[in-house]
């Protein structure tokens, strides 16, 4: 039996309905600003919707290099993605099901990591990268990520899950802990690495302070550092720069869309479990 919709379910639809066009508008403007006139972006009153549409924006935006710079956003995010969900889900299986000595404290140094900002560590990192001879390279704003401690801490919590007498019945069956790992571990947490892929994802897409410090020659700079680089001093070109932005939010929104079912039930396990 449905239950009737009482005055709160209204208030609380009501209220949803305005977050989400606060939230949405900002996006629209910049998307709907990418087809509008330089004169037109910046006039008062505002056009709310491009009544003479071009796509002059977006010609001037690939004059630059832009399609070099998306391609190195796409090879840093989907790398870092990459590297992370394996390190981090062999070191999280490791900590949670493997008892060795100094492992609490191991994990413990791993929660302590996470309250550190990048800030901190950004020297120590600038001064490893020229010594690697990894200074504005691409591998600079990689490496670092991957020892990043959320995503070991996050597998951990999923590794918990998994039944100890599963792991055990595996080792007697002469299971080797290669194929205990990659056809035992992997496949019962997978909504845990795709929850952390996602994550890590988006956060290598819009890491704008490791790429703006660790990258400086024009071909090997990020989307989203070219684009503020199209800033000029006296005058900008908002047009442009609301097309950069359209264009480099497109990944982010493809990703989120296309694994919302699969980052929404990792989440949701995560809070559950462990």
């Amino acid at each position: 039996m449905k239950r009737k919709a009482g005055i709160f379910d209204y208030v609380s639809m009501i209220l949803l309905g305005i977050l989400t066009v606060v939230f949405v508008f900002p996006f629209y403007w910049v998307v709907t600003g990418s087809f509008k006139d330089q004169k037109v972006t910046i006039q008062i009153p505002p056009e709310w919707f491009p009544k003479n549409p071009t796509f002059d924006n977006y010609a001037a935006l690939f004059k630059n290099p832009a399609l070099q710079w998306f391609f190195n956003s796409v090879f840093i995010a989907l790398m870092t993605m990459i590297l992370v969900c394996i390190v981090s889900t062999m070191a999280g299986y490791v900590l949670a099901k493997k008892r060795f000595y100094g492992g609490k404290f191991l994990f413990a140094m791993f929660v302590a990591a996470m309250a550190l900002p990048k800030q901190v560590v950004l020297v120590p990192l600038v001064q490893q990268a020229s010594q690697m001879g990894l200074h504005n390279n691409l591998w600079a704003v990689i490496l670092p990520a991957v020892g990043w401690p959320f995503g070991v801490f996050l597998m951990k919590q999923f590794s918990e899950t998994i039944p100890s007498e599963l792991l055990e019945a595996a080792k007697i069956d002469g299971c080797s802990e290669f194929i205990t790992f990659t056809r035992i571990v992997i496949p019962m947490v997978k909504p845990g690495i795709a929850a952390l892929a996602i994550f890590k994802f988006i956060e290598a897409w819009n890491d704008y302070f490791l790429q703006l410090i660790m990258l400086s020659s024009r071909s090997n700079l990020t989307l989203q550092i070219g684009i503020a680089t199209m800033q000029a001093e006296f005058a900008t070109n908002y047009g442009v720069l609301m097309a950069g932005a359209t264009f480099s939010a497109i990944p982010i929104v493809t990703v989120f869309v296309l694994f919302q079912k699969s980052f929404t039930q990792g989440i949701t396990m995560g809070a559950v479990k462990g």
